[in-house]
């Protein structure tokens, strides 16, 4: 898919290219590819002299190679995007050109970005830009606003796990937290602790391509105030993350203790089990082995006397077990 933006009385408007005469009727700042087809990456060329590399979408690209400067101009930058899928949360990789010389139709620059799922940051960059005017005046503006876009929803995100978190203390903090129970708490906790790893890799990426552009000396004025902007509501997310990583690491804890308790109530219940039926056990043994003629053929409550015998001697350890508050 090939959506082309241009700027029109300070919206961007979105236009969807399904030939190579609606892509050259148009001036855009900003040139969004998702999951490009041949002849959309063709259409581009053309009109715009762009070669995207070979290894554009590579996931395992050095980390030093993510923010280069071509020959021609041309500023590349790799970033991650966070995708909070509640079946599968993961990042997204998105490849920009930044070009300062729009090309020969016009001087103004352009964004290209190209990516081969849809990203979330970028739906919302664009309905924000539609009833925004004046939200971005070049294509750098755009770049900017992917990744400011990108920080607050990472903290929206962040938000979420919050409540998840919350209902998840009030399960464990209610104290009946039973095998089932615990077992519901261990695995929201292990899903928020995965979306709370990505959300720090996330923040960390953004940080890296902002400060990347920052020192690359492409923003004006009031554009790297913007980006100093972006680099402190980042770190404001920092303790967040750091507190909803504390917040996990003792819920996990609070659940193994009860996990745990659990498992002694059950190991304390054989153990008093098999001390009480210690006494009967001996009784019998005694009875079965230790007499030259059997009892009951002598005496006729023989039987009676032995079974009476081993409910006393279980009956007094139980009781025993009981005043002293065992059996609770």
């Amino acid at each position: 898919m090939l959506n082309v933006f241009t700027l029109t009385h300070g919206r961007l408007v979105q236009d969807e290219i399904e030939s190579f005469a609606d892509l050259a009727r148009l001036q855009p700042i900003w040139v969004d590819m998702e999951s490009p087809t041949a002849d959309e990456q063709r259409w581009v060329k053309d009109h715009f002299g762009l070669d995207m590399p070979d290894d554009v979408m590579a996931e395992d690209i050095e980390e030093s190679a993510r923010f280069y400067e071509e020959a021609n101009g041309e500023w590349h930058i790799r970033s991650d995007f966070l995708i909070a899928d509640e079946d599968h949360p993961h990042t997204a990789r998105v490849a920009f050109v930044l070009r300062r010389d729009g090309g020969a139709k016009d001087a103004a620059g352009v964004l290209f970005s190209i990516h081969q799922e849809d990203v979330p940051v970028f739906r919302l960059l664009r309905l924000r830009a539609r009833r925004m005017p004046g939200l971005t005046e070049d294509a750098k503006d755009v770049l900017l606003m992917l990744f400011d876009t990108d920080a607050e929803y990472s903290a929206d995100v962040l938000e979420t796990l919050y409540d998840e978190l919350e209902a998840s203390s009030r399960l464990v903090l209610d104290g009946n937290v039973d095998d089932e129970v615990a077992s519901t708490v261990l695995a929201a906790i292990a899903r928020n602790e995965d979306m709370s790893g990505r959300i720090r890799r996330n923040v960390m990426d953004t940080r890296r391509a902002v400060s990347f552009l920052m020192r690359s000396r492409l923003l004006s004025a009031d554009q790297f105030e913007d980006a100093r902007q972006i680099l402190r509501d980042l770190d404001s997310l920092d303790s967040h993350t750091t507190f909803v990583f504390e917040k996990i690491n003792f819920l996990m804890d609070a659940t193994v203790g009860f996990i745990n308790i659990n498992q002694n109530k059950i190991i304390k219940l054989f153990s008093v089990a098999s001390v009480a039926l210690l006494p009967p056990t001996m009784v019998a043994s005694l009875y079965g082995m230790n007499f030259q003629f059997m009892p009951e053929l002598q005496w006729k409550y023989g039987y009676v006397f032995a079974l009476a015998l081993m409910a006393a001697s279980a009956a007094l350890p139980m009781i025993y077990f009981r005043r002293r508050g065992w059996l609770k």
